[in-house]
């Protein structure tokens, strides 16, 4: 994952100069370890209320909860992604911890992930190498775009690939080198076998804890991660630019907390080795040279729901 400031189709990117890429390169473990911990923080205080509530009343009443819940779980995949880049914090150690440890919540293999991110950042819009295009649903009907929306075919699918890598102990994913298939059988199997025994502990304690606090939250917030998602590419251009097949989104503060400032996203595949915390400051130099500008998430995901349209009524 290169930094470049021309394009192979030419176009013209902003340039930094080296000493700016420096400073805007700098990784903090102080920066984050305060999100990382304010993220997590803010999960375990709405469990905790979550799980006080459904043991003194009835689960109606901490559905509100369940689905803030929601939001915040289903956004550790923040947290991967930017640990997977190992710019979350200086120290390659707390990438990795918190990386696993996010990954193992949104039941996303961690090493797995940083081999189909790294293809994906490579290959970003390229039809028969990006894996997020390899993999993404290919909708034929409203009624199969809507699931697509909802996130629970991905999550469905990734598990399954998961469990495949665990039980036959072969990766045929073109995105996994052969020297790192023995990792990613371990790592599924490690996966796999922490969730059995957590659903075995909570079936021997009869709790439904796990159920309200992470696993219902989970599948809900898919409905809040995927548009998200689908925001960052769909309906930019099938080029080698970052600055012409990427979108940037631009939104209120909170979503850009909860989001590690992914909403810069342009700026973010074009300056891959820049950390979280300096993209707003990297948007302010390149501002001028984005193309796709998203001008909020309700309005761009109709945006991107029209273009997925298009293609199925275009053949």
């Amino acid at each position: 994952m290169t930094d470049a400031s021309v394009s192979e189709s030419g176009h013209r990117l902003k340039p930094l100069t080296p000493a700016m890429l420096r400073e805007l390169s700098a990784r903090s473990n102080l920066k984050g370890a305060v999100r990382s911990l304010c993220h997590f923080g803010v999960i375990v205080l709405v469990g905790a209320m979550i799980w006080k509530i459904t043991s003194s009343y009835v689960v109606l009443w901490a559905l509100p909860l369940v689905a803030v819940q929601g939001y915040l779980v289903a956004f550790l995949f923040m947290a991967v992604h930017e640990t997977a880049h190992k710019t979350a914090f200086r120290s390659r150690g707390l990438n990795l911890a918190v990386g696993y440890l996010s990954g193992f919540i949104i039941g996303l293999p961690y090493e797995y992930y940083c081999l189909f991110h790294w293809d994906h950042h490579r290959y970003t819009q390229d039809p028969d190498k990006d894996p997020e295009l390899i993999v993404g649903v290919k909708p034929k009907s409203d009624t199969q775009l809507a699931i697509a929306y909802s996130g629970v075919l991905q999550v469905a699918g990734r598990l399954w690939l998961m469990l495949g890598h665990a039980v036959t102990g072969k990766v045929t994913v073109p995105w996994i080198p052969e020297n790192k298939r023995a990792v990613i059988v371990t790592e599924a199997r490690v996966y796999a076998g922490s969730y059995v025994a957590l659903v075995g502990l909570s079936l021997w304690f009869s709790s439904a804890l796990l159920l309200w606090i992470w696993i219902v939250p989970l599948i809900i917030g898919q409905f809040f991660l995927r548009p998200y998602l689908y925001a960052e590419h769909t309906g930019c251009e099938r080029t080698r630019s970052a600055f012409e097949n990427t979108r940037t989104t631009y939104t209120g503060a909170i979503i850009k907390w909860l989001t590690w400032n992914m909403p810069y996203h342009v700026e973010h595949h074009a300056y891959p080795s820049i950390p979280f915390h300096a993209l707003p400051k990297l948007n302010e130099i390149v501002d001028g040279e984005i193309l796709y500008r998203g001008r909020g998430y309700i309005r761009t995901t109709r945006e991107t729901w029209a273009w997925f349209r298009r293609q199925r009524q275009d053949g």
